[in-house]
């Protein structure tokens, strides 16, 4: 199979459902050995991004909040959607100024990452975060936010522990750390 190469065909797209942040569509399919059937997509109309916030003594910055759609309670690094066509950079600096008040001098490219590539189109783009000055948060009407510093090494023992359950969260969080710690 060539990796480059779609399997899939696309008989008709059929759309379900739509808000200011996501739609859902149903297609009919032929899947990759030629059976018919539907395929649900949710389309995100913005970008995941996920910051890692690093101080000078080795401290992070994880965000506690309580998620609805999962109905508990969720330790994170700094996140959120940032619009299509805007540098995700600059929404990953109006994040971290949003959720933690901190703004970095210092900015190092994660990378990119697929959230739920199963059912949904998101992607998002991690950064590590230094050189912090603290601020003012600004949280949006929708955020009831609680900030927590911890090592960045008992972020990762959260994440080892299960106790850090997003999928942005726990990809910036070893991420980060195995960019500082190579070679130790």
């Amino acid at each position: 199979m060539n990796e480059h190469e779609n399997p899939w065909t696309t008989l008709s797209s059929k759309p379900i459902y739509e808000n200011p942040w996501i739609s859902v569509r149903e297609d009919q399919v032929i899947n990759p050995k030629g059976g018919r059937g539907i395929y649900g997509v949710v389309d995100f109309k913005n970008m995941a991004i996920g910051v890692v916030p690093l101080d000078a003594e080795g401290n992070t910055y994880l965000i506690g909040q309580y998620r609805y759609p999962l109905n508990e309670y969720s330790w994170e690094i700094p996140e959120g959607g940032g619009p299509h066509g805007i540098d995700a950079l600059e929404s990953a600096k109006r994040e971290l100024k949003e959720e933690t008040g901190y703004t970095a001098a210092t900015w190092v490219d994660l990378g990119r990452i697929h959230t739920s590539n199963s059912v949904t189109s998101e992607f998002g783009y991690l950064y590590l975060a230094q050189d912090l000055t603290p601020g003012e948060t600004e949280p949006e009407e929708t955020e009831e936010l609680v900030l927590k510093k911890v090592p960045l090494s008992e972020a990762v023992c959260m994440v080892m522990a299960g106790e850090i359950t997003d999928g942005l969260s726990i990809a910036g969080i070893l991420k980060a750390d195995k960019l500082l710690n190579q070679g130790k």
